[in-house]
């Protein structure tokens, strides 16, 4: 799906719809994190995790409360330093984080664009991780290019976004049944999308 037409879908999206569409992307990042946080002893991943359950549950309407404001800047808390963090691994971690923080902004001012920044954000995160792990000098930038678009994990990713869509898009107000369904396909069996897993 090209950005023009995920940025139309999105834009006739309504608000919890679009919180949901964001929330499971960051559910599928959120390994990513995870992981980087674990192996370098930085940031709270129990924090985000806590936060993003937060997410869930009110898309769930479980009656749960959480200030989403505050939770803001506990998030952006953890992003990590890319200037300090060198290693490949700090790029999808921080891309996890950034996903959340915008998640939550969309809770607080719903925004077709934030959403869309997501999608494109977890996409360059398959994207560099296909061409860091792949490519070689020898590629000229159009079979770069042509490898990253036609490898498994970015069509795995292509496919996943439009399935959270389509789910999204089919039900007209949340209910509890759409948002566990939604939630178990991003937790992906605790793989992110990149293909990282956490579990000890």
């Amino acid at each position: 799906m090209s950005d023009q037409s995920m940025k139309k879908q999105l834009a006739e999206l309504q608000d919890w719809q679009l919180v949901a569409f964001s929330a499971a992307l960051s559910e599928r990042m959120f390994p990513n994190f995870a992981l980087f946080s674990r192996l370098v002893e930085f940031g709270n991943a129990q924090q985000l995790r806590q936060i993003l359950n937060g997410v869930w549950d009110k898309l769930g309407n479980t009656g749960a409360k959480m200030n989403f404001e505050v939770q803001l800047d506990k998030v952006e808390a953890n992003i990590p330093d890319l200037e300090e963090f060198t290693m490949y691994g700090a790029l999808p971690a921080n891309d996890a984080v950034v996903a959340l923080f915008s998640t939550l902004n969309i809770i607080l001012a719903a925004d077709p664009e934030e959403a869309a920044n997501v999608a494109l954000l977890s996409r360059e995160c398959v994207a560099s991780f296909i061409e860091i792990s792949e490519a070689d000098d020898q590629l000229s930038d159009e079979e770069v290019v042509r490898l990253i678009n036609t490898h498994e994990m970015m069509e795995q990713e292509e496919a996943f976004q439009e399935e959270v869509l389509e789910r999204v898009t089919a039900s007209k107000k949340p209910n509890k049944d759409l948002i566990a369904a939604l939630r178990e396909l991003a937790h992906n069996e605790g793989f992110s999308n990149i293909g990282i897993t956490d579990s000890e």
